[in-house]
Parts: C-alpha cells; sequence; structure tokens
C-alpha cells in the first residue's frame, strides 16, 4: 500500500470514530420523559469499573452505597462485570447491574453477536487511554455504556479519572454527576491531568479525599468547578472483636503492584526480623510483582518470617489475629485499610506518602509516620 493510499485509509478512520462519537453521543443525550424523572432525586448510581474485584476503590464505593440505602434508592454500577462471585459481599438494600459482561466465554445475544465482533476489537471512542482501565473499553464499551446512560435521571457517582472524563463527555441531561477522585492528583499521568483541567468543569461536583489534594485541584481548575473533600469510611460491620496487642504479627494489604511498596517493605521487616526472630509479616494481595516479591524474600532469607497470601475475603478478622499494620506505599488516596486498622484498634506504621496517611495518623499520638520510601526509618 501507498503511503498516499495508507493516509487517505487513517483520514477515513479519523472522520468514522468522529461520526460514532457525535452519534454515541447524541443519543445518550436524549431528554428524558416526565416518567424517567419520578423519583430522581432519591436515585444514587455509584459507577465502578468493576464492583466484583478488590481494592480499596471498589471497598470505597461499597461502604458508601451501604451508607445511603437507607435513605435513597441506590444502585451499583459495574462497568464490567468480571467474574461470578464478588470479592467483596454486596450491601443489603442495594441493586448492582452490570453494564458489560467480561467474564471468559460470555456472549451477547445471538442478533447482535456480529455487532459484537466488529466493535469489541477496537479502542473506546471515549475512555482516556491514560487510564490504566483503558485496555479493558472498546467501542462496544461505548455502544452499551450510551445505551445504560439514555434517559436516565438522579445522581451519578463516577470514581476514577477516566470514568469521571466519561460522565463530562456525556454530560446526561437527567443526570447530576460527582466525580470521586479516590487517588491524589499527582499520581496520575500528565496526559490524564491536563484532560481533567480541560473537561472536569463539565462536572457539577468533584468530591476529593484531603486537604492537600483539594488544593492541589483548586490551584488546577482555577475555580472553573464545585470541589468537596469526603474522606473514605469504615463501613460498619468490622466486628467489635479489637485487634490481639500480644500477636507478634505485622500485616498488611493491597495489590501486589509498585505502587504499594512491598518492595521496601520487605527489605524493611529484614532489619526487624534480625533482631526479632519471632516476629511474622504477612502481606495478603495478588498481583504481577507476585513472583518479583517472592525472589526477594528468598533472596533476603526471609521464607519462614514473610508469607505472601491470598487476598483477604475478611480483612477485619486477619487484624483481629495481629498487633501491627504497617502501610509502605509509594502514594494512595486517603487508605481505606488504614482507617480500618485503627478503627480495630491495631498499632499503625505509614510512610508519610501523598497522600493520605497524615491526615489520619497524627504522628507519636495514634501511630507513627516515616519518611517516604525511607527503608530504615520504617524498620
Amino acid at each position: 500500500m501507498s503511503a498516499a493510499a495508507r493516509a487517505l485509509r487513517l483520514r477515513a478512520r479519523r472522520l468514522a470514530r468522529r461520526i460514532a462519537r457525535s452519534l454515541l453521543l447524541r443519543y445518550a443525550r436524549a431528554e428524558p420523559k416526565p416518567q424517567d424523572s419520578a423519583g430522581a432525586e432519591r436515585r444514587v448510581y455509584i459507577m465502578l469499573n468493576t464492583a466484583f474485584g478488590m481494592g480499596g476503590t471498589i471497598r470505597a464505593g461499597l461502604n458508601l452505597a451501604g451508607y445511603l440505602a437507607p435513605r435513597h434508592d441506590v444502585r451499583i454500577v459495574s462497568v464490567g462485570r468480571t467474574r461470578d462471585k464478588p470479592f467483596f459481599d454486596f450491601p443489603p438494600g442495594v441493586e448492582v447491574e452490570s453494564i458489560e459482561d467480561r467474564r471468559r466465554g460470555a456472549t451477547p445475544p445471538r442478533h447482535l453477536r456480529r455487532l459484537h465482533k466488529l466493535l469489541s476489537g477496537r479502542p473506546s471512542l471515549f475512555m482516556h487511554r491514560s487510564d490504566a482501565a483503558a485496555v479493558d473499553y472498546s467501542i462496544w464499551t461505548d455502544l452499551l455504556f450510551a445505551r445504560w446512560l439514555r434517559r436516565r435521571t438522579g445522581f451519578l457517582l463516577t470514581t476514577r479519572p477516566g470514568l469521571n472524563l466519561l460522565a463530562a463527555e456525556f454530560r446526561p441531561p437527567g443526570m447530576i454527576t460527582v466525580g470521586l477522585e479516590q487517588m491524589n492528583l499527582g499520581s496520575h499521568r500528565a496526559s490524564l491531568r491536563r484532560a481533567m483541567e480541560a473537561r472536569y468543569d463539565r462536572l457539577d461536583v468533584l468530591a476529593v479525599l484531603t486537604e492537600p489534594d483539594m488544593r492541589s485541584y483548586a490551584e488546577r481548575l482555577d475555580g472553573s468547578l464545585r470541589l468537596e473533600r469526603i474522606p473514605n469510611t469504615v463501613r460498619d460491620d468490622m466486628g467489635a472483636a479489637s485487634a490481639d496487642l500480644d500477636a507478634r504479627t505485622i500485616i498488611t494489604a493491597g495489590r501486589f503492584t509498585r505502587q504499594k511498596g512491598y518492595d521496601l517493605l520487605i527489605p524493611a521487616f529484614g532489619q526487624v526480623a534480625a533482631r526479632h526472630p519471632e516476629w511474622r509479616l504477612r502481606i495478603f494481595g495478588g498481583g504481577q510483582e507476585r513472583a518479583t516479591l517472592e525472589a526477594l524474600v528468598d533472596e533476603l532469607g526471609l521464607a519462614g518470617a514473610v508469607s505472601l497470601e491470598k487476598p483477604a475475603a475478611d480483612l477485619a478478622a486477619e487484624m483481629e489475629r495481629a498487633s501491627i499494620y504497617v502501610l509502605s506505599s509509594r502514594f494512595e488516596g486517603l487508605p481505606l485499610v488504614l482507617l480500618e486498622a485503627m478503627s480495630k484498634g491495631m498499632a499503625v506504621v505509614s510512610f508519610d506518602c501523598p497522600t493520605g496517611p497524615a491526615d489520619v495518623v497524627d504522628d507519636h499520638v495514634n501511630g507513627l509516620l516515616v519518611p517516604p520510601k525511607d527503608v530504615d526509618a520504617l524498620a
């Protein structure tokens, strides 16, 4: 194919994508009918990338749904359904619906299969490419999202930058749109931050977790959007039992990724284990860095002292069997798990990373804060 032909093909593809975007936006922005608006003031949709996995954003969304449910018609909207059973129990009185079934072997209705095959392999027209979840989104997802959104009324709460930008882009006429920031502005890629600056003013409200993050957004958005600070909350079913402060066990929980800093925590605990060999470190989680962390444990001779365990379905029960919770993250939003550990009466130590730990821990009053990424200080 000649260069001219390739250029023509590329222009045609871009034109087709622009037309498809325009048609989907027009379809989704249909004005609600009077019957659609009945009860809208009580209707709350909390949208998650998936409600069926594990993670702090999912847990925070479920906690919020459970809190609102006695007074509102609350529905969890999982953009993608990834498994048969959810990792966390859904709150009572809360409906859960999925926009796209991403389970292995799932197929759309027979009359839509050809369209699904055509669109599901093509990148989303709307999901920002710098959002880590973008790999799960396609034009098929866009179509299902637009169909779900059409003539909906109530409050739409979105829980990650890509979804916040989707809500801002679609601007559904029957919805009050509330973006929830579950990390912090500085943790996002530069391209994503630029998109936020350009489009977040189309949201009705942005809720952040901490005062520092609220200041950061206020500077970037320059008064173009209403900002509110609403910290994460601990659910009310953590159980009455407290941590066992005689247990010589330290625990932490989270995905096995660079963000969580377990590559810093394990060497720090190595210093502890050399002086206090009776102590144990249990790390609950899963993810792409498991093999790397296992190799680090072996390299430091900590195989009997450090265990990498599966995600804990009942983390509260694990907290009752330990005495210290450690948070070694390089960055956070407002770490919900740290609040949960403190609610169980655990002793806590955390890197003073951006953002969140300093909003929760008053150093040397209700826990210990140490300089970020300082392995010796953490030890």
